[in-house]
């Protein structure tokens, strides 16, 4: 099972939108290792000093497919959930100086918690879904899909001219434009898509 994820995939306003369209998607994999679920508290790494969230809608690939067509992507989709794609901001950054990977920055134990999947039917509008984060009870980030710059089926279809995808394959697609930040031990984070609590737990 792969864990595909997109960087800085949304805007603030809709307009903002075709100018960063260019094409170049900023894709990055992380490894199964990384999720917890079942609402699980997550331990903070040992590896960092400074990790920050991201709250991001989950597609589940529901079949096998490669050189998908952006037409035909949405139907690869079986389930979506939300997500926390946490960064070890020091270590990206130490890395980034030697213009090294992502890899162990997105990469470390607990770095993906997710929530329950919600089967696509759910969804009859993937450009219309409302999702939002909340620490210790404080709103942190609101997000809706028509603030994405690629979305969801352009991503999928752009990832699949590189690598089949298989079944359970999952895509973090992008955290709001704004607020993200850093996390701290004995914070709790609960994330909603359309107002239903589906992710909620401690980093510990």
């Amino acid at each position: 099972m792969k864990i595909i994820g997109i960087g800085k995939n949304y805007v603030n306003h809709i307009s903002e939108v075709e100018a960063l369209k260019t094409g170049n998607q900023l894709i990055f994999t992380k490894p199964e290792s990384t999720l917890v679920t079942n609402n699980n508290d997550v331990l903070y790494p040992s590896v960092s000093n400074n990790v920050v969230y991201e709250v991001e809608l989950v597609a589940k690939i529901g079949q096998t497919g490669k050189d998908i067509s952006v037409e035909n992507a949405a139907n690869y989709i079986s389930d979506i959930a939300i997500g926390i794609d946490y960064t070890a901001k020091d270590v990206l950054t130490s890395s980034r100086e030697s213009k090294g990977p992502w890899a162990l920055a997105k990469g470390f134990d607990g770095a993906s918690p997710i929530s329950s999947f919600k089967p696509i039917a759910n969804f009859p509008d993937l450009n219309n879904i409302n999702f939002d984060l909340k620490i210790n009870g404080e709103e942190k980030q609101v997000g809706h899909t028509s603030l994405m710059i690629y979305n969801f089926s352009e991503i999928i279809a752009y990832v699949s001219k590189f690598m089949t995808l298989n079944e359970g394959d999952l895509f973090f697609t992008g955290t709001p434009a704004t607020g993200a930040g850093e996390i701290h031990k004995g914070d709790h984070l609960q994330a909603s898509i359309e107002g239903e609590l589906l992710l909620d737990f401690k980093m510990i």
